[in-house]
């Protein structure tokens, strides 16, 4: 598996291991948007098996201090990203809020939940990027609410050029320890797919609002 680093390749077959990630090349998901999609990934599996998650945990912690150095407050994305980012905030030992999808209805109407002050430096975590819209969301939220988001992580993304041009509109760097063309190298190894699947995955991660399986 030439090109991977160590990282990519534990969290990618710790990922099909525990069927975190599914693929299903000639039987493919439906996504809530109405794609077809030969991958279902969900993240959250993760936190019922502790040595996976606390791999996750140091290296999320570690890929924060190494990219984005001195930070001063962790930030989850509502729902999957909460968790992670608790996680990762108690082994730095840093604050944590977490954004909500959309603002609670009664009360004070939060859309960012736990103590936000003004011109602290923030990295959001997410479980998952797709299109960044979501996750993009909640960095806009934390921005219009004073805070420094210095940039975004997550365990994995599916490496779509959407979800890289809407991050570099929105000035905000991010970084995945894992993403689909290194999960799709090691799905072959370990016989997840099928050397005969892999142009059919490639074509789906190209354009995935127009694939069909064949």
């Amino acid at each position: 598996m030439n090109n991977l680093n160590e990282v990519e390749q534990k969290i990618a077959e710790s990922l099909l291991q525990i069927k975190a990630i599914k693929l299903q090349p000639k039987n493919p998901f439906t996504w809530a948007s109405g794609w077809k999609s030969p991958i279902y990934c969900d993240n959250r599996i993760t936190l019922s098996h502790p040595a996976i998650r606390t791999y996750i945990r140091q290296k999320l912690s570690q890929l924060i201090q190494e990219e984005f150095g001195t930070v001063e407050m962790i930030s989850g994305v509502a729902t999957a990203g909460i968790p992670q980012g608790v996680l990762v905030a108690q082994d730095l030992g840093l604050p944590f809020t977490y954004v909500r999808s959309s603002a609670k209805e009664h009360g004070r109407q939060n859309l960012i939940e736990g103590e936000v002050i003004s011109g602290q430096r923030v990295v959001v975590v997410e479980d998952l990027i797709s299109t960044g819209k979501s996750s993009l969301q909640a960095v806009e939220a934390l921005r219009e609410a004073g805070c420094n988001v210095v940039g975004l992580v997550s365990i994995f993304t599916y490496g779509f050029e959407e979800a890289v041009d809407n991050f570099a509109k929105a000035k905000c760097p991010f970084f995945s320890l894992c993403n689909y063309e290194s999960l799709i190298k090691v799905a072959v190894v370990n016989g997840y797919v099928l050397e005969s699947d892999v142009a059919l995955l490639e074509q789906w991660r190209k354009n995935p609002s127009a694939w069909v399986s064949e």
